[in-house]
């Protein structure tokens, strides 16, 4: 063990004790509170599970979890312990990451944007690791940071058919320029860095963001820069119902990579997958502290509720199913049957009222009251702030996490130390009669559902 993570970091539940067994139990403590606070369950088997997963899928590839996505200290870690790298984006996530004992040399310090008094504190804590795609980006780092060994962004435009919208990294026509400055003032440049996003479902686009980065390090080569790492961002699905399974998608990636980088060339690759980790793992609770019916002949919907979840969610996060079953509550004060009148149109709100807060419109609930409990899964992607200070940012407290395990999972972690089992005999020694090791486990089962208290 590494000793980022231990058992009194998460609560050990055993096999088939789920997620809504948790929130069952949070919630009916939380019912006799007056102040009714959001929070998060999270599976931290889920993502022994998909790390594990990825690096079958992609052996050749390590991870650098992008801490902007989820900066909870559990997340971190957890993916600490199964020997992940972390892509920071400022001082504050640097700073978070160290602070739990993270070697600088497994730090990325990723934004291609970065304050001076950010580098040099890189700097003096040992982070070299770094990203630019501009002369601007260059010349901070020469002055700030002379030891620091940088990747060049390349942007999507490099890639036929790129989308308009991806607006860092450098084009292909400018890397000759960048690699020349960067050699002439001394700025040591060791590989490629690009990002799809979203275009990483497209079957093409892998293979030519791939076959661009080879272009550009035959380039730097030729200048007598030392190329040997190459970044390939993130883009992989952090839900099964996505477009494209992650082996779909690896598949092509690893044909790309064995065509352009093969086994032996002496690149060492990293990606960045971030959403891919955490969204299935996270499930929230927030609770309905003011409700507005409009009246049937407005235009709008027939209810609107206002919860405390708005600032934790981005647009991308509102949620998209309901469920209602006849669970018993949690506790006085909650009680409430699955309701036999018709569900209402309704919109959710955050807790000012404004424009910007409206989560979601059109969705399909029951008559809510004030202190019944909403519940949304997948939201462990970007609904996090890093530090709490920047919840002050968004009007509200930072909601609590409250960490689980299975004891397969923590069994997993402990023996293979974030690698799969390589043998046989290694998959035997997780198998039990409902499930067989890193594949099968069963975790708690994150499924989405969004109801109120006492209907889950």
């Amino acid at each position: 063990m590494n000793g980022y993570l231990n058992e009194s970091n998460f609560l050990m539940v055993e096999e088939g004790f789920t997620t809504r067994d948790l929130l069952e139990n949070l919630l009916g403590e939380l019912c006799q509170e007056s102040d009714q606070q959001a929070f998060f369950v999270a599976d931290l088997g889920d993502i022994v599970k998909k790390h594990l997963r990825f690096l079958k899928a992609l052996p050749r590839v390590k991870p650098y979890f992008p801490v902007k996505c989820n900066g909870s200290e559990g997340v971190i870690r957890l993916l600490a312990e199964l020997g992940a790298g972390f892509a920071c984006a400022n001082k504050a996530e640097i700073t978070r990451v160290q602070g739990i004992g993270v070697p600088a040399d497994r730090i990325f310090y990723s934004s291609p944007c970065k304050q001076v008094a950010h580098i040099r504190y890189a700097a003096t804590h040992g982070v070299r690791l770094m990203a630019f795609d501009n002369e601007v980006e260059l010349s901070k780092v020469a002055r700030s940071h002379p030891r620091a060994r940088m990747l060049l962004g390349i942007t999507a435009d490099c890639i036929p058919s790129a989308h308009p919208s991806m607006t860092f990294g450098t084009t292909l026509k400018s890397c000759r320029h960048l690699l020349e400055t960067a050699k002439e003032q001394a700025v040591e440049v060791v590989g490629i860095s690009f990002h799809l996003g979203s275009r990483g479902l497209e079957p093409q686009a892998w293979a030519q963001a791939v076959a661009a980065a080879q272009l550009v390090f035959d380039m730097g080569t030729e200048l007598g820069h030392h190329m040997h790492l190459l970044d390939i961002g993130g883009g992989f699905p952090g839900t099964e119902d996505a477009r494209a399974p992650l082996e779909e998608m690896t598949a092509g990636i690893n044909s790309a990579l064995d065509l352009y980088f093969p086994e032996g060339s002496g690149v060492d690759i990293v990606a960045r997958p971030g959403r891919y980790y955490v969204t299935s793992a996270f499930t929230l609770a927030v609770s309905i502290t003011a409700l507005e019916e409009i009246p049937m002949e407005q235009p709008g919907s027939d209810g609107r509720c206002d919860s405390r979840m708005c600032p934790l969610l981005t647009a991308s996060t509102a949620p998209s199913a309901a469920s209602c079953s006849t669970a018993p509550a949690p506790g006085p004060g909650c009680t409430r049957p699955c309701p036999e009148q018709p569900w209402h149109s309704s919109s959710l709100w955050g807790p000012r009222g404004q424009a910007e807060d409206r989560i979601a419109d059109g969705l399909e609930l029951p008559q809510l009251h004030v202190g019944d409990w909403l519940v949304f899964g997948n939201m462990g992607a970007y609904t996090i702030p890093t530090s709490p200070a920047s919840s002050l940012l968004t009007g509200g407290p930072q909601a609590q996490v409250t960490y689980a395990m299975s004891r397969m999972a923590w069994k997993a972690v402990q023996l293979f130390q974030g690698k799969p089992p390589q043998t046989e005999e290694d998959r035997e020694s997780l198998c039990t009669p409902l499930s067989c090791g890193w594949e099968m486990a069963e975790t708690l089962c994150v499924t989405p559902v969004f109801a109120p208290a006492g209907i889950i």
